[in-house]
């Protein structure tokens, strides 16, 4: 039997990198997975990984900055499965970065409606549908971003910062109908979003990380992906409104330095917009 046997969740952002790696572990511990995200064609290589590993899996288009999508997904969860018992709040980008004087308020709010506003839609449109089975696992993805700063990150700091808050509020409110609340904290995970900004792709990224933090390696989606199961499964009955870090220890002190400049001197936060891994194209 699997850790998730005749269970249905829903992740958003799960085309790529850590939200495709968990529904690719959800899957193969026995969930019935809903693959919410904007990219078609990685969210239905994401559908084949997941039967290909033993679980039952649908794609379902959705932009997280817009609530009619995020209840859709929802919607198509119980439409498709019958029920649903754990949404996973993980789609994220960028968003705006740079120094704070160069920050638009327009990339400010695209920011903040993607990384923390539909974090709380996801808890919204996902309590009622819980609440009718007594219970559930509300999981969202922040980082240790939102717990310790970094120049040219203001907004993505910001945010992430509310999705802890909001997650230790929400499990104060939701305890009573079972429903757990908690989010995960990566540290310098190699996924698209992170490497795709750095000259040298996915390698460059995986030395770079490992050098930057006390464990000898670069946190991996897998590493996220198991940390999600526990917080999915029964066996963290007992565990809400936690923010869960999974950082390779380098919260707990420093070992690099600031992250690396591109070849030519470009910081690659110069940009004021880092969108979405599939949209983004690596410097040469």
């Amino acid at each position: 039997m699997g850790k998730l046997d005749k269970k249905v969740a829903v992740i958003t952002g799960a085309a790529s990198g850590i939200g495709r790696a968990t529904a690719i572990r959800f899957a193969g511990e026995g969930a019935a997975v809903v693959i919410a995200d904007l990219n078609r064609e990685g969210g239905e290589a994401a559908v084949r990984d997941c039967r290909e590993n033993g679980g039952s899996a649908v794609f379902q288009l959705a932009d997280v900055s817009s609530e009619e999508d995020i209840k859709g997904a929802v919607d198509r969860a119980v439409k498709e499965f019958g029920r649903l018992d754990i949404i996973y709040n993980n789609a994220g980008l960028g968003g705006a970065v740079g120094p704070l004087e160069k920050t638009s308020a327009e990339n400010w709010d695209r920011s903040f409606s993607i990384l923390l506003r539909a974090v709380f839609l996801g808890i919204k449109h996902a309590t009622p549908e819980m609440r009718k089975q007594g219970g559930g696992s509300i999981i969202s993805t922040a980082s240790i971003a939102g717990i310790r700063g970094a120049a040219g990150l203001h907004a993505y700091c910001a945010a992430k910062a509310g999705v802890i808050s909001l997650s230790r509020s929400a499990a104060i409110e939701l305890a009573k109908d079972k429903i757990r609340v908690n989010c995960i904290c990566p540290g310098l995970i190699a996924t698209p979003l992170t490497y795709n900004r750095i000259p040298g792709g996915e390698q460059t990224a995986t030395q770079l990380f490992a050098a930057f933090q006390p464990w000898p390696r670069a946190g991996r989606p897998e590493d996220i992906a198991a940390m999600a199961l526990f917080l999915a499964s029964d066996d963290s009955e007992f565990v809400s409104g936690q923010a869960m870090v999974v950082d390779g220890a380098v919260t707990s002190g420093m070992v690099g330095g600031n992250l690396p400049q591109a070849q030519s001197g470009t910081s690659i936060l110069d940009d004021e917009w880092s969108g979405p891994s599939f949209q983004m194209k690596r410097p040469s």
